[in-house]
């Protein structure tokens, strides 16, 4: 008798268990089911969805932003009405700044190779101003700043291990985002620095997304030469 109680506990056991791991099974089906479909957006261009991982369209950036059903209904509901993305000079100018100070951090780490990658992510943002969100003056003015500014980006990018070469560019490239701030505004708060060292004792300045002096016309050599002229 115990021994017939025992082989039916034995058997409701080994049930139960196997159960549990078909519901495991199940489980873990389903939860790779929905990574697999999952959508990520572009941070700057929320229009571009894709997987997580993968380069937006647009600017280049990775798809990161994890993208809701609700989202979803919304672009797919704003492309059947407009069929068309707008993105604003603001957005623009915006993609250029971020490229900048992505450069500007190289120099400061002494990163030569990274510096002149970065120098070519700028050129290509510039590249992608488009100018028809302009009026004629603003045009003109524009081009003006963007025609110097891709000479000195395009050096940059094409001198990697030349880093005092770079910083050369870099010094005139910093006058013509500055300009280009002063034209559009931005969105972000910031600083124009100021060395007064740098071109022997005539000085040069450069934007940063931080109040604290981080230089990069000297890197670790004199990281914190320098202060704080204005507020952008």
């Amino acid at each position: 008798m115990k021994a017939l109680i025992l082989t039916a506990i034995l058997a409701v056991s080994l049930l139960v268990s196997c159960n549990t791991k078909t519901k495991e099974t199940e489980n873990n089906t389903t939860e790779a089911s929905a990574n697999s479909t999952e959508l990520f957006a572009c941070p700057m261009h929320p229009e571009v969805t894709g997987k997580k991982g993968e380069k937006c369209s647009k600017c280049g950036m990775e798809l990161t932003e994890p993208v809701t059903s609700k989202k979803m209904e919304d672009v797919k509901s704003t492309e059947t009405k407009t069929d068309v993305t707008t993105v604003t000079q603001a957005d623009y100018t915006t993609d250029i700044i971020i490229s900048y100070i992505n450069l500007k951090n190289r120099l400061v780490n002494d990163d030569s190779k990274g510096a002149a990658d970065k120098g070519k992510v700028l050129l290509a943002s510039f590249e992608r101003f488009d100018t028809k969100t302009l009026d004629a003056k603003q045009k003109k003015e524009y081009l003006d700043i963007a025609e110097d500014a891709k000479e000195h980006a395009e050096h940059i990018g094409d001198n990697a291990g030349k880093i005092d070469h770079q910083r050369e560019h870099f010094a005139t490239l910093s006058k013509d985002i500055n300009d280009l701030i002063k034209m559009f505004g931005t969105k972000q708060k910031l600083y124009q620095d100021h060395c007064p060292m740098y071109d022997e004792g005539k000085g040069a300045i450069w934007i940063s997304e931080t109040k604290e002096i981080k230089n990069p016309f000297y890197g670790s050599q004199m990281l914190t030469c320098g202060s704080v002229k204005k507020t952008l």
